[in-house]
């Protein structure tokens, strides 16, 4: 009996020229491309979403090097493995070989960890290949990703996905009928992802012989597709895509734009973030952008917040969205939020300072002998109800926050 291999794995490409997507990085102009036929690799970091080809790419530059060539997974591996590695290496330079470490996600390893590596990084010890769906800005140490070059991968496009499933479903399951548009689903449900098309693809072709009764030749249906695949969302609360988003909601607001609001507030609740970390958003933005030129933003806003603590997902995402609408529409003002800044800087700056002693309450005999409240005008008795009594601090006395 044959031993099972995913397709994932038995159609791993080992050159270039099979290689699917990342023009912009193996194609003919490419600088992987050109490092390689150099025969000659920097260190580098690979970013990108799942499924984009990163551990492919330093699976075929292993293969193509002739230099040794050493994996670690860095959710199970630690400085015991690094140890171990840079032994290795230290006796391949005696040698004149080179070692190459990927290290895949190495978002994982903590800066401790980054640490012991870099020395034998700076030194050409090891290049290392680091395979990271985080940013690595925020995930690998800065000394380290100052010694290697950042290549980002991009999402996996439609076409080259189809191109593919359509290749190997010929090869691999010809007493299987796959007609073009289900081809194209598998695409589309495959999210950029080229792994996870593979497995939509086997999935399906196992579904329909199971769904055969007595056809004389299975097929991959849309219901099939439909009602047993669920396209993924590829979202890390506590990753860049979570700020991304974020982003994606305020600016879009803050453009006016209610269908992009309305859409990012959609796929971050889908993706399962707390509708109260949306809401809180969301009443920040009606104070720091709306401001003003809409009270009632706010007082909406908060009425939001409260109903999500009341009610939860899933139904209080149309109230979310619902508000994203109204405070896209709504006239804009930040003058609030240009205020708050001011005032901390002259905070900042000037410290504490003295409250004026004509607006200074006088609760005893001995407060009022010192001048505490002397000089103070009640504007309800002034004839226009408004009086121009010194109310800053005397550095400040001049100050305006507010454009007349």
């Amino acid at each position: 009996m044959p031993i099972y291999e995913p397709l994932a794995s038995k159609y791993r490409p080992k050159t270039l020229e099979e290689f699917v997507g990342q023009k912009h990085l193996v194609g003919e102009n490419g600088p992987i491309r050109k490092f390689l036929d150099s025969g000659n690799i920097p260190s580098m970091i690979f970013w990108g979403p799942p499924g984009t080809g990163k551990t492919t790419l330093a699976y075929i530059i292993s293969l193509n090097l002739y230099y040794d060539f050493h994996k670690l997974q860095a959710v199970n591996s630690g400085k015991d493995h690094l140890r171990k590695i840079i032994k290795i290496a230290i006796s391949n330079q005696q040698y004149g070989k080179k070692t190459i470490l990927f290290l895949d996600e190495i978002h994982r390893w903590n800066k401790a960890q980054q640490d012991a590596l870099l020395p034998y990084v700076e030194k050409g010890v090891i290049i290392l290949i680091g395979a990271t769906t985080e940013n690595p800005s925020f995930t690998v140490n800065t000394p380290l990703l100052s010694r290697a070059k950042v290549f980002v991968f991009k999402q996996q496009t439609e076409e080259d996905i189809y191109d593919l499933l359509k290749k190997i479903s010929k090869k691999e399951f010809p007493d299987v009928e796959i007609k073009k548009k289900e081809l194209e689903t598998m695409a589309n449900l495959s999210n950029g992802d080229i792994r996870s098309g593979l497995n939509i693809l086997e999935m399906a072709t196992t579904l329909a012989t199971a769904q055969q009764k007595g056809r004389e030749k299975a097929r991959v249906t849309e219901e099939i597709l439909q009602n047993t695949i669920q396209k993924p969302i590829y979202y890390d609360k506590n990753g860049e895509e979570h700020y991304n988003i974020i982003s994606a909601i305020h600016k879009s607001m803050r453009s006016s734009n209610p269908d992009a609001a309305a859409y990012w507030v959609g796929r971050m609740l889908q993706a399962g973030e707390d509708p109260l970390y949306v809401a809180r958003r969301l009443l920040r933005f009606a104070s720091e952008d709306v401001g003003n030129s809409n009270p009632n933003a706010l007082i909406l806003a908060n009425n939001v917040y409260e109903a999500c603590q009341k009610i939860g997902m899933p139904e209080c995402e149309v109230f979310l969205i619902q508000l994203a609408i109204y405070l896209s529409k709504a006239p804009k003002n930040n003058s609030a939020y240009m205020v708050e800044n001011m005032v901390k800087e002259d905070i900042e700056k000037y410290g504490n300072l003295p409250v004026p002693m004509n607006i200074r309450n006088a609760e005893t005999k001995l407060m009022k002998n010192l001048g505490y409240g002397k000089g103070y005008e009640y504007d309800h008795d002034l004839p226009n109800k408004k009086s121009d009594q010194q109310c800053m601090p005397d550095k400040l006395k001049n100050r305006k926050y507010l454009k007349e």
